[in-house]
């Protein structure tokens, strides 16, 4: 109301709320700007203060047509909307929202399927706040008109508005993206192709920690471990499913040899090709078959977002093979590793929900059934509460999804017979997950993930041989480890504090003729002198029990 007030010309289109807010989309005359939204948000604010009633209308699809092709701005989006509406569901009730009583010099009204507010009164405008403008395609195609997106939150109380800037704030200090580039992590090269991610060393090395606890906690759970190629045949997503179901998301077949091959998006398909290459009986089952494997996917190039968001990721990929009845103790199994391998990680809070069977499915109607009562049946012994999402189930199968909440807040009848296999993924994507670690940790990584454990410091090259013997034993107990020489000691805190360097070591000619070093940690500052001898020993406990200095 308060944009197409302000600017003449300007068409609605759709305006949903999100986790922390809303945003609406506009066909604007002119383009918006930043500059823009504090008149916009005080328009906003002056409509608020008339406490003018939300009213509910239902009309004839024939009248909400008339009324949206007879307004001011022809409004083409509108009609549309109503149109898909209709295709959907031709009994499908219109409604319509008016803001103020219709006829009135205060009125405006909207297709919406509501509901609201009984006034707008009820709505506090000093805690209602606009916060950016993006560019968006309608129905996010990239070949149809650009929109402007205008973003805003609503809260309660002007208190509560203050707590979620701040947050923003804290946010915004742990934005993965920038963290990445300061701390020398990860990179994306638009010029090299976007969503397509490049580890530097120091990122590498967090990656390669990751996988290697990954891949031992798998060893003993009872997993064994596979690896796959990144192209097949199209005729194996056409038999998957992923043809008929995921084609949006898969990048266009290339040919080889006359023959089509395609990305794989999925890692599933491989996996059961293994296993229909052998035969097993119901004895060797469960068979429990683990991958980090590289997927493609595309996505487009407005909605990309660092590491979050990306055409090529590494999933932590896992299918076990079992029989009907070995399904609730197998999905109980993965809950415990996913309890205990999300908990190293600082993870403990978890937000669970059961997604159960969309309107489009493959497979029997009995199995998804039994799926799902097996899958509710594990989360109760688990003792994890649940929310149910019907219908948000993949479509070869129902779904445990199960958010973190980070820092800032996430009989043998000698007959073939098809088993059950269950997929599942624990921390989704590495891509996705390192940029989680990233914002959780600020950065700064526990000690055994950090890239750089201990950075040592030698006043002057007088101590060098003594720095050196240190450095070599922290290297053959495993550790990392870096010697910077030609600082002042207070450039080289600094530079280790930005860095954010679990524990830095400052050598001097007393600390070399007594056997010492003095120790700084990015935790915890000056902890003064320590015997080398000493600070090998904590630096190898932490580092094996993945515990803090």
């Amino acid at each position: 109301m308060a944009v197409q007030r302000l600017h003449k010309g300007a068409q609605v289109t759709i305006g949903p709320w999100t986790e922390r807010g809303f945003f609406y989309d506009f066909d604007m005359p002119q383009p918006l700007t930043e500059r823009d939204l504090p008149r916009i948000r005080k328009e906003m604010q002056r409509i608020l203060k008339k406490n003018l009633p939300f009213l509910r209308e239902e009309v004839p699809a024939e009248e909400a047509r008339r009324r949206i092709q007879a307004s001011a701005a022809g409004e083409a989006y509108k009609l549309e909307i109503l149109e898909s509406i209709l295709e959907r569901d031709p009994q499908a009730p219109i409604t319509i929202y008016h803001i103020g009583n219709p006829g009135s010099e205060e009125h405006w009204w909207d297709l919406c399927a509501g509901p609201h507010v009984t006034a707008t009164g009820d709505i506090a405008p000093d805690a209602l706040d606009l916060e950016s403008v993006a560019g968006a395609y309608w129905r996010g195609d990239e070949k149809r008109p650009m929109l402007q997106r205008i973003y805003g939150t609503a809260w309660q109380t002007k208190e509560q508005l203050e707590a979620y800037r701040r947050f923003n704030e804290e946010a915004a200090l742990r934005d993965h993206r920038r963290l990445g580039s300061e701390l020398d992590l990860f990179s994306i090269s638009e010029a090299c192709g976007g969503g397509l991610v490049f580890w530097h060393p120091k990122g590498a090395m967090v990656r390669h920690l990751i996988e290697d606890f990954w891949k031992d906690i798998h060893l003993q759970h009872g997993y064994q471990l596979l690896y796959t190629p990144h192209i097949a045949k199209v005729d194996l997503w056409k038999t998957s499913g992923h043809i008929d179901f995921y084609r949006d998301s898969m990048f266009n077949q290339m040919d080889v040899d006359a023959e089509e091959y395609q990305l794989k998006p999925m890692n599933c398909p491989f996996h059961i090709s293994i296993y229909k290459q052998g035969y097993y009986s119901y004895r060797d089952l469960p068979i429990r078959w683990a991958e980090l494997g590289t997927v493609y996917r595309y996505e487009r190039s407005g909605t990309m977002h660092g590491l979050f968001r990306v055409r090529g990721f590494t999933q932590d990929d896992a299918h076990i093979f079992c029989l009907p009845t070995q399904i609730e103790g197998e999905i109980l199994g993965v809950l415990d590793l996913t309890e205990k391998l999300l908990s190293q990680f600082g993870f403990t809070d978890f937000e669970v929900n059961l997604s159960t069977r969309p309107d489009k499915f493959v497979g029997s109607q009995d199995i998804w059934e039994q799926a799902e009562q097996a899958l509710k049946a594990a989360l109760q012994r688990k003792g994890w509460a649940f929310q149910e999402d019907v219908g948000g189930g993949a479509f070869y199968g129902p779904k445990i999804d199960i958010k973190i909440s980070d820092a800032l807040g996430r009989n043998d009848a000698n007959m073939k017979e098809r088993p059950i296999m269950i997929h599942r993924a624990i921390l989704g994507s590495l891509e996705r997950f390192m940029g989680i670690l990233i914002e959780n940790y600020a950065g700064a990584f526990p000690l055994w993930l950090a890239p750089v454990q201990c950075r040592l410091v030698p006043v002057s090259s007088a101590v060098a041989d003594y720095v050196d013997r240190i450095a070599a034993d922290l290297r053959t107990a495993g550790l990392r480890v870096e010697v910077v020489s030609g600082l002042s000691v207070g450039k080289a805190i600094r530079g280790a504090e930005t860095d954010k360097v679990p524990v830095m070591c400052v050598i001097g000619q007393r600390e070399a003729s007594d056997g010492t070093v003095s120790v700084r940690t990015y935790a915890g500052g000056d902890l003064g002198p320590m015997r080398a001898d000493d600070l090998l020993s904590r630096l190898v406990a932490a580092n094996s029990n993945k515990s803090p200095f």
